[in-house]
């Protein structure tokens, strides 16, 4: 047996926190492969927001949905994450979160996660994340933009209070290629 990778121990961060009727945020939809665990995750009952700026991302993912029947409790919003506030309201709390930090596999590599969209909506987030709630960020580097953004949300997390919140930072410290990482916040 292997040590999960970044994206794989991702789900397993989420799925200790992150049950049926909860509300969650799939804040780089991307393939759609987060989504669609969110959305078993949180069963009927719960609420997936989406985001992405991609079209095509979205209508494949919205595919998906539609395929596994889990379309329902599911809401995509062809915009990019820094606006998630605008599809909160004041009360809403989140159980968790997840962001693929970099570009979408298989799509334009010039379209990537910036620095101050991410931390944009990390900061909204925390804002209504709940106790023992979690925000994960897997962080990929290896592009262009990458290690600027990776500098950044590090930076964030760890000057983030102790006594609020509980940040984890997982990765292959010995692979070429600049692994990804995860960095998992969670409320204490």
């Amino acid at each position: 047996m292997n040590l999960p990778n970044a994206l794989t121990y991702s789900h397993t961060l989420l799925s200790e926190c992150v049950g049926p009727g909860d509300t969650v945020v799939d804040a780089t939809v991307g393939n759609g492969h987060d989504t669609l665990f969110l959305a078993n995750q949180v069963g009927r009952t719960g609420r997936v927001i989406g985001f992405d700026i991609q079209p095509a991302a979205l209508k494949a993912t919205q595919t998906q949905l539609t395929l596994t029947g889990l379309a329902s409790q599911v809401d995509l919003h062809a915009t990019g994450h820094e606006h998630v506030g605008e599809f909160l309201t004041a009360d809403t709390l989140i159980t968790g979160a997840i962001f693929n930090l970099g570009y979408l596999p298989g799509g334009d590599k010039s379209l990537i996660t910036r620095p101050n969209t991410t931390l944009s909506a990390v900061k909204v987030l925390l804002a209504h994340l709940r106790r023992g709630g979690r925000i994960i960020l897997v962080v990929y580097s290896g592009h262009p933009g990458g290690q600027t953004e990776q500098e950044a949300v590090v930076a964030f997390c760890q000057q983030l209070p102790q006594r609020t919140y509980q940040v984890l930072r997982y990765g292959f410290i010995n692979q070429i290629h600049h692994p990804p990482f995860l960095l998992a916040i969670e409320r204490r």
